[in-house]
């Protein structure tokens, strides 16, 4: 990740942005002891080269400094500046270093957007990995002590989303269930207040998890189930934390097993586990933001192949806690790994929320687009909060009804539910059904279908051509927001 600092002093690059913020009095730029001439904006605007994303820029030959370039914030809040932060990170390229002049009255939250946008926008992903380049920028503003925490949030929500973007884009040819879980493992050591636990094939059985081991079955890399936990330093006098679960589709390669995808389908599979990444991702950066509240992940991790072994189109799966499912499509994997971590979630860890968060359907792209997820949930308070605070983050999602009238699509003859009923409304059935295993936390559990924004398929603004890290940024904002007012969603 690129070098970012707060500081008074410019940074030693030749090249100095000058963020073009709208006001009512037109258009102005910051006046920082930078060595600019008084005339900068008259200067700038004589002769311009633009360099896409709405910056422009004017090279200055054996002048101090050696290039200015401009780049507009459309709006004055932090998305306008989150905009800001990737549009300097794509027009500058390999610059090595390069200073950012900060109107003298921003405010935290414009520091926070512009290094989101940096962070985010300079992403690339390789392999093997390429060691970043020595590249670092100055923020330069009055009073650095009153931006540190706001750059430190950044940070920490900016690698977060990395990690999770990583982990999606790794091909499954080394990300095996087992692969997976030892990056868990690895990325939890060492940091206080978090601890995991990877369950294996024979524990799985033993306690009952019939969709991971069904899913997982025709794989030579056998399944896992993998528990994430932060809990922060108990403190005299604070109240109850809420307990958040967090669950998340973590399919490493998905074929369609016996219900065979077409080839062009299985192009992409390796981002099936796009919503383990999200919720593992998260929970390492609330811990990093020490955020008071007390945060599991579940990621049942499985990779659906073709083998004498793989589950078939009609099987009975008996399920964590009894329920059965009839399964007539073995393309619908997910759901089924699903149902077992969320009725676990219910009778072992009694969540006061509890979320899932999944790469589930082709409808969600159908209904909303490939940069929207489909949110779901009976709690109109936990989806408003949610909403909120993906607008706040950046990234778009939109409820969804869960309409009882097809309830009735999940009957079956053979087992307490139809897995995969074949009778349209793909999403909002696939969510009916994993409301099933939520049990007494209906109105405390939302299901996020979020597929379609899981990749992207070329840059655009904070998002690298690739996986996106998709609602780790949403899951980290709401998280934070359950500090004070916000716990009654806790039922507290």
């Amino acid at each position: 990740m690129l070098a970012v600092r707060v500081a008074t002093e410019p940074g030693g690059g030749r090249t100095v942005v000058l963020p073009v913020v709208a006001g009512d009095g037109g258009p102005e730029l910051p006046r920082l002891a930078l060595g600019l001439p008084a005339d900068a904006l008259a200067e700038a605007t004589a002769v311009l080269v633009e360099v896409g994303d709405g910056a422009y820029a004017l090279p200055r030959p054996l002048r101090t400094p050696g290039r200015l370039l401009l780049v507009p914030v459309d709006t004055g809040d932090e998305a306008g500046w989150r905009a800001a932060g990737a549009a300097i990170s794509r027009a500058y390229g390999d610059e090595m270093s390069i200073t950012i002049a900060m109107p003298a009255d921003a405010p935290p939250a414009a520091v926070r957007g512009l290094a989101e946008g940096l962070w985010l926008a300079a992403y690339a992903f390789r392999m093997p990995p390429d060691s970043d380049p020595d590249r670092d920028v100055t923020i330069a503003v009055d009073r650095p002590d009153r931006y540190e925490a706001a750059l430190a949030t950044a940070r920490a929500t900016a690698e977060a989303t990395v990690l999770a973007r990583d982990l999606t884009n790794t091909p499954s040819s080394l990300k095996t269930p087992a692969w997976l879980a030892d990056q868990v493992v690895a990325a939890a050591a060492g940091r206080p207040g978090v601890t995991v636990t990877v369950r294996e094939p024979a524990q799985l059985a033993a306690e009952g998890f019939g969709g991971v081991l069904a899913v997982g079955g025709g794989s030579a890399s056998p399944p896992r189930l993998v528990e994430l936990s932060w809990r922060p330093p108990a403190e005299a006098g604070r109240p109850a934390l809420p307990h958040v679960v967090l669950v998340g589709k973590g399919i490493t390669f998905d074929t369609g097993g016996i219900s065979i995808k077409p080839r062009d389908s299985m192009k992409l599979m390796r981002k099936d586990m796009g919503g383990a990444a999200t919720i593992l991702a998260a929970t390492l950066g609330a811990a990093a933001l020490r955020l008071p509240v007390r945060v599991t992940a579940l990621a049942p991790l499985a990779e659906n192949l073709i083998s004498g072994s793989a589950y078939r189109p009609g099987d009975v799966i008996k399920h964590y806690g009894g329920l059965t499912s009839e399964s007539t499509n073995s393309d619908a994997e997910g759901r089924l790994v699903l149902a077992d971590a969320l009725a676990y979630a219910v009778e072992r860890l009694s969540p006061d929320l509890l979320i899932d968060l999944a790469t589930l359907t082709g409808a969600n792209a159908v209904a909303l687009g490939k940069r929207t997820a489909a949110l779901y949930s009976d709690s109109d308070e936990l989806a408003g909060a949610l909403l909120d605070a993906a607008a706040e983050a950046g990234e778009l999602a939109w409820r969804m009804p869960l309409h009882g009238d097809y309830v009735e699509y999940l009957g079956s003859d053979l087992a307490d539910l139809y897995s995969a009923p074949d009778r349209g409304a793909g999403s909002v059935v696939a969510a009916l059904y994993l409301r099933e295993f939520v049990g007494d936390r209906r109105d405390r559990w939302a299901h996020m279908d979020m597929s379609a924004p899981s990749w992207s398929d070329n840059a655009d603004g904070v998002l690298a051509k690739g996986a996106t890290g998709y609602g780790v940024r949403t899951l980290l904002r709401w998280l934070a927001a359950l500090d004070g007012g916000q716990q009654a969603l806790a039922g507290r």
